[in-house]
Protein backbone atom coordinates (compact mmCIF):
# COMPACT_ATOMS: atom_id res chain seq x y z
CA UNK A 1 0.00 0.00 0.00
CA UNK A 2 1.58 3.39 -1.12
CA UNK A 3 1.22 6.32 0.99
CA UNK A 4 0.62 9.94 -0.49
CA UNK A 5 2.58 13.32 0.73
CA UNK A 6 0.56 15.74 1.20
CA UNK A 7 2.00 18.90 -1.48
CA UNK A 8 2.03 20.81 1.40
CA UNK A 9 5.13 18.96 2.89
CA UNK A 10 6.94 19.25 -0.32
CA UNK A 11 6.47 22.73 -0.48
CA UNK A 12 8.15 22.71 3.08
CA UNK A 13 10.58 20.51 1.87
CA UNK A 14 11.76 22.41 -1.11
CA UNK A 15 11.57 25.71 1.07
CA UNK A 16 13.88 23.62 3.71
CA UNK A 17 16.28 22.79 0.88
CA UNK A 18 16.73 26.18 -0.55
CA UNK A 19 17.50 28.03 3.03
CA UNK A 20 19.72 25.03 3.60
CA UNK A 21 21.63 25.73 1.08
CA UNK A 22 21.77 29.38 0.82
CA UNK A 23 21.90 30.47 4.47
CA UNK A 24 24.33 27.18 5.73
CA UNK A 25 25.75 25.38 3.04
CA UNK A 26 27.05 28.44 0.51
CA UNK A 27 29.21 29.61 3.37
CA UNK A 28 30.57 26.34 4.62
CA UNK A 29 31.66 25.78 0.79
CA UNK A 30 33.36 29.37 0.48
CA UNK A 31 35.72 28.76 3.15
CA UNK A 32 36.91 25.16 1.69
CA UNK A 33 40.45 25.17 -0.28
CA UNK A 34 38.73 22.97 -2.95
CA UNK A 35 36.00 23.20 -5.21
CA UNK A 36 32.25 20.70 -4.41
CA UNK A 37 30.58 20.56 -7.24
CA UNK A 38 30.65 21.39 -11.03
CA UNK A 39 29.40 24.56 -11.35
CA UNK A 40 30.87 26.29 -8.65
CA UNK A 41 34.21 25.05 -9.68
CA UNK A 42 33.29 26.88 -13.21
CA UNK A 43 32.68 29.76 -11.91
CA UNK A 44 35.91 29.74 -9.67
CA UNK A 45 37.84 28.93 -12.30
CA UNK A 46 36.45 31.75 -14.70
CA UNK A 47 36.93 34.23 -12.19
CA UNK A 48 40.28 33.66 -11.51
CA UNK A 49 40.99 34.02 -14.74
CA UNK A 50 40.00 37.15 -15.02
CA UNK A 51 41.79 38.60 -11.49
CA UNK A 52 45.31 37.37 -12.97
CA UNK A 53 44.37 39.20 -16.24
CA UNK A 54 43.51 42.15 -13.86
CA UNK A 55 46.61 41.68 -12.47
CA UNK A 56 48.12 42.82 -16.34
CA UNK A 57 46.23 45.94 -16.03
CA UNK A 58 47.46 47.20 -12.34
CA UNK A 59 51.49 45.50 -12.15
CA UNK A 60 52.95 46.61 -15.61
CA UNK A 61 51.66 50.29 -15.78
CA UNK A 62 53.14 50.70 -12.30
CA UNK A 63 56.24 49.20 -12.89
CA UNK A 64 56.52 51.27 -16.42
CA UNK A 65 55.14 54.22 -14.40
CA UNK A 66 57.79 53.90 -11.87
CA UNK A 67 60.39 53.77 -14.25
CA UNK A 68 59.42 56.67 -16.52
CA UNK A 69 59.11 58.88 -13.43
CA UNK A 70 62.64 58.14 -12.32
CA UNK A 71 63.92 58.90 -15.74
CA UNK A 72 62.27 62.33 -15.54
CA UNK A 73 63.86 62.94 -12.54
CA UNK A 74 66.89 62.27 -13.31
CA UNK A 75 66.79 64.69 -16.10
CA UNK A 76 65.52 67.20 -14.18
CA UNK A 77 68.33 66.69 -11.79
CA UNK A 78 70.85 66.39 -14.98
CA UNK A 79 69.59 70.03 -16.43
CA UNK A 80 69.73 71.77 -13.35
CA UNK A 81 72.08 70.32 -10.93
CA UNK A 82 74.29 68.10 -13.46
CA UNK A 83 77.34 68.08 -10.64
CA UNK A 84 74.83 65.75 -8.76
CA UNK A 85 74.53 62.80 -11.03
CA UNK A 86 77.34 61.16 -12.80
CA UNK A 87 76.07 61.95 -16.25
CA UNK A 88 76.23 65.29 -15.55
CA UNK A 89 79.93 65.04 -14.00
CA UNK A 90 81.01 62.69 -17.07
CA UNK A 91 80.09 65.63 -19.55
CA UNK A 92 81.94 68.33 -17.78
CA UNK A 93 84.95 65.81 -17.54
CA UNK A 94 84.77 65.58 -21.47
CA UNK A 95 84.51 69.52 -22.22
CA UNK A 96 87.87 69.61 -20.28
CA UNK A 97 89.45 66.48 -21.73
CA UNK A 98 88.64 68.04 -25.71
CA UNK A 99 89.91 71.01 -24.57
CA UNK A 100 93.61 69.43 -23.36
CA UNK A 101 93.72 67.28 -26.55
CA UNK A 102 93.14 69.96 -29.12
CA UNK A 103 95.99 72.05 -26.96
CA UNK A 104 98.85 70.36 -28.34
CA UNK A 105 97.17 67.47 -30.73
CA UNK A 106 101.15 66.19 -32.04
CA UNK A 107 101.85 65.33 -28.34
CA UNK A 108 97.73 63.93 -27.35
CA UNK A 109 96.23 63.32 -30.36
CA UNK A 110 96.93 59.14 -30.04
CA UNK A 111 95.69 59.12 -26.80
CA UNK A 112 92.69 60.82 -28.02
CA UNK A 113 92.09 58.40 -31.49
CA UNK A 114 92.40 55.48 -29.04
CA UNK A 115 90.20 56.36 -26.38
CA UNK A 116 87.28 57.60 -28.87
CA UNK A 117 88.18 54.05 -30.67
CA UNK A 118 87.40 52.16 -27.42
CA UNK A 119 84.55 53.89 -27.47
CA UNK A 120 83.45 53.06 -30.70
CA UNK A 121 84.07 49.63 -30.15
CA UNK A 122 81.86 49.92 -27.02
CA UNK A 123 79.55 51.50 -29.15
CA UNK A 124 79.68 48.52 -31.35
CA UNK A 125 79.52 45.65 -29.23
CA UNK A 126 76.01 47.11 -27.54
CA UNK A 127 75.14 47.66 -30.83
CA UNK A 128 75.76 43.93 -32.38
CA UNK A 129 74.15 42.21 -29.38
CA UNK A 130 71.16 44.20 -29.82
CA UNK A 131 70.39 43.60 -33.42
CA UNK A 132 71.26 39.88 -32.44
CA UNK A 133 69.03 39.66 -29.51
CA UNK A 134 66.19 41.50 -32.38
CA UNK A 135 66.69 38.40 -34.77
CA UNK A 136 66.27 35.95 -31.91
CA UNK A 137 63.21 37.93 -30.78
CA UNK A 138 61.77 37.49 -34.09
CA UNK A 139 62.04 34.05 -34.37
CA UNK A 140 60.32 33.38 -31.15
CA UNK A 141 57.29 35.41 -32.50
CA UNK A 142 56.97 33.47 -35.05
CA UNK A 143 57.68 30.03 -33.76
CA UNK A 144 53.73 28.84 -32.81
CA UNK A 145 54.71 26.61 -30.09
CA UNK A 146 56.23 28.83 -27.58
CA UNK A 147 52.97 30.11 -26.46
CA UNK A 148 51.30 27.15 -26.47
CA UNK A 149 54.13 26.07 -23.60
CA UNK A 150 53.93 28.71 -22.09
CA UNK A 151 50.21 28.88 -21.90
CA UNK A 152 50.45 25.28 -20.16
CA UNK A 153 52.97 26.00 -17.51
CA UNK A 154 51.19 26.98 -14.06
CA UNK A 155 53.57 29.16 -12.53
CA UNK A 156 53.33 31.84 -14.93
CA UNK A 157 50.29 34.05 -13.59
CA UNK A 158 48.93 36.53 -15.96
CA UNK A 159 47.62 36.87 -19.73
CA UNK A 160 48.69 34.13 -21.13
CA UNK A 161 46.95 34.48 -24.63
CA UNK A 162 48.26 34.54 -28.01
CA UNK A 163 47.39 38.51 -28.14
CA UNK A 164 49.42 38.50 -24.90
CA UNK A 165 52.32 36.80 -25.64
CA UNK A 166 52.57 38.52 -29.24
CA UNK A 167 52.50 42.00 -27.23
CA UNK A 168 55.04 40.99 -25.01
CA UNK A 169 57.46 39.48 -27.56
CA UNK A 170 56.45 42.82 -29.51
CA UNK A 171 58.09 45.68 -26.68
CA UNK A 172 60.87 43.52 -26.25
CA UNK A 173 61.53 43.76 -29.96
CA UNK A 174 60.78 47.26 -29.89
CA UNK A 175 63.41 47.49 -26.79
CA UNK A 176 66.12 46.05 -29.09
CA UNK A 177 65.46 48.06 -32.33
CA UNK A 178 66.03 51.14 -30.14
CA UNK A 179 68.66 49.98 -28.40
CA UNK A 180 70.81 49.22 -32.06
CA UNK A 181 70.12 52.83 -33.09
CA UNK A 182 70.51 54.44 -30.20
CA UNK A 183 74.19 52.82 -30.53
CA UNK A 184 74.51 53.27 -34.09
CA UNK A 185 74.09 57.06 -33.45
CA UNK A 186 76.62 57.04 -30.81
CA UNK A 187 79.29 55.73 -33.14
CA UNK A 188 78.19 58.45 -35.33
CA UNK A 189 78.88 61.18 -33.28
CA UNK A 190 82.40 59.46 -32.08
CA UNK A 191 83.60 59.23 -35.50
CA UNK A 192 83.13 63.24 -36.22
CA UNK A 193 84.97 63.67 -32.60
CA UNK A 194 87.50 61.45 -33.79
CA UNK A 195 88.29 63.50 -36.40
CA UNK A 196 87.61 66.94 -35.07
CA UNK A 197 89.48 66.28 -32.16
CA UNK A 198 93.25 66.07 -33.68
CA UNK A 199 92.34 69.71 -35.21
CA UNK A 200 94.77 72.30 -33.03
CA UNK A 201 93.03 75.00 -31.61
CA UNK A 202 95.12 77.56 -33.34
CA UNK A 203 93.82 76.91 -36.43
CA UNK A 204 90.67 78.14 -35.83
CA UNK A 205 91.78 81.89 -36.19
CA UNK A 206 88.22 83.17 -36.20
CA UNK A 207 87.15 81.37 -32.76
CA UNK A 208 89.14 79.08 -31.59
CA UNK A 209 86.77 78.71 -28.19
CA UNK A 210 83.84 77.58 -30.50
CA UNK A 211 85.66 74.81 -32.03
CA UNK A 212 86.49 73.34 -29.04
CA UNK A 213 83.34 73.49 -27.48
CA UNK A 214 81.40 72.24 -30.75
CA UNK A 215 83.98 68.82 -30.73
CA UNK A 216 83.05 68.74 -26.91
CA UNK A 217 79.09 68.88 -27.72
CA UNK A 218 79.63 65.91 -30.43
CA UNK A 219 81.23 63.92 -28.06
CA UNK A 220 78.81 64.70 -25.51
CA UNK A 221 76.23 63.38 -27.48
CA UNK A 222 78.16 60.35 -28.53
CA UNK A 223 78.04 59.72 -24.78
CA UNK A 224 74.14 60.14 -24.32
CA UNK A 225 73.50 58.08 -26.90
CA UNK A 226 75.62 55.21 -25.76
CA UNK A 227 73.74 55.83 -22.23
CA UNK A 228 70.43 56.12 -23.82
CA UNK A 229 70.84 52.80 -25.52
CA UNK A 230 72.27 50.68 -22.56
CA UNK A 231 69.01 52.21 -20.63
CA UNK A 232 67.27 50.53 -23.51
CA UNK A 233 69.23 46.84 -22.04
CA UNK A 234 67.94 47.94 -18.92
CA UNK A 235 64.57 48.52 -19.60
CA UNK A 236 64.75 44.91 -21.67
CA UNK A 237 65.01 43.25 -18.12
CA UNK A 238 61.44 43.73 -16.58
CA UNK A 239 59.99 42.98 -20.09
CA UNK A 240 61.74 39.60 -20.24
CA UNK A 241 59.86 39.00 -16.96
CA UNK A 242 56.82 40.12 -18.12
CA UNK A 243 56.70 36.89 -20.29
CA UNK A 244 56.26 34.78 -16.79
CA UNK A 245 53.61 36.95 -15.38
CA UNK A 246 53.34 40.98 -13.62
CA UNK A 247 54.47 40.44 -10.90
CA UNK A 248 58.00 39.34 -11.78
CA UNK A 249 58.31 42.49 -14.17
CA UNK A 250 57.19 45.10 -11.71
CA UNK A 251 59.38 43.56 -8.76
CA UNK A 252 62.18 43.81 -11.43
CA UNK A 253 61.05 47.45 -11.77
CA UNK A 254 60.94 48.50 -8.30
CA UNK A 255 64.49 46.81 -7.90
CA UNK A 256 65.85 48.47 -11.00
CA UNK A 257 64.93 52.07 -9.93
CA UNK A 258 66.62 51.34 -6.53
CA UNK A 259 70.00 50.02 -8.65
CA UNK A 260 69.65 52.79 -11.25
CA UNK A 261 69.73 55.46 -7.80
CA UNK A 262 72.87 54.24 -6.52
CA UNK A 263 74.75 53.79 -10.07
CA UNK A 264 73.43 57.78 -11.28
CA UNK A 265 73.36 59.61 -8.23
CA UNK A 266 76.70 61.04 -6.45
CA UNK A 267 77.08 63.90 -3.92
CA UNK A 268 80.76 64.21 -3.05
CA UNK A 269 81.72 66.42 -6.29
CA UNK A 270 80.29 69.39 -4.47
CA UNK A 271 78.52 72.64 -6.55
CA UNK A 272 80.94 75.10 -5.16
CA UNK A 273 84.03 72.68 -6.31
CA UNK A 274 82.34 72.41 -9.88
CA UNK A 275 81.10 75.98 -10.17
CA UNK A 276 85.40 76.84 -9.84
CA UNK A 277 86.50 74.05 -12.04
CA UNK A 278 83.85 75.85 -14.70
CA UNK A 279 84.72 79.21 -14.64
CA UNK A 280 88.98 77.93 -14.33
CA UNK A 281 87.81 76.24 -17.88
CA UNK A 282 85.85 78.87 -19.36
CA UNK A 283 88.75 81.32 -18.79
CA UNK A 284 91.19 79.15 -20.26
CA UNK A 285 89.01 79.20 -23.53
CA UNK A 286 88.75 82.95 -23.68
CA UNK A 287 92.53 83.11 -23.15
CA UNK A 288 93.26 80.86 -25.86
CA UNK A 289 90.54 82.78 -27.84
CA UNK A 290 92.31 86.44 -27.59
CA UNK A 291 95.63 85.22 -28.38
Amino acid sequence: MQTRVHPSHKTLGVLFTSLFSRFLLSPLLAFLPFPVCTRPRVQLRSRNLMEKQDLDFVLVPLGLLSLVAYHLWLLYRISRHPTTTVIGINAINRRIWVQTMMEDPAKNGVLAVQTLRNNIMASTLLASTAIMLSSLIVVLMTNGGSSSRLRGRGFVVGDTSDLGLSIKFFSILVCFLLAFLLNVQSIRYYSHAGILVNVPVKSHRAAPALAAEFVARALNRGSYFWSLGLRAFYFSFPLFLWVFGPIPMASCCFVLVVMLYFLDVYSGWGEERAEEEMEGWVGRVTVHGDC
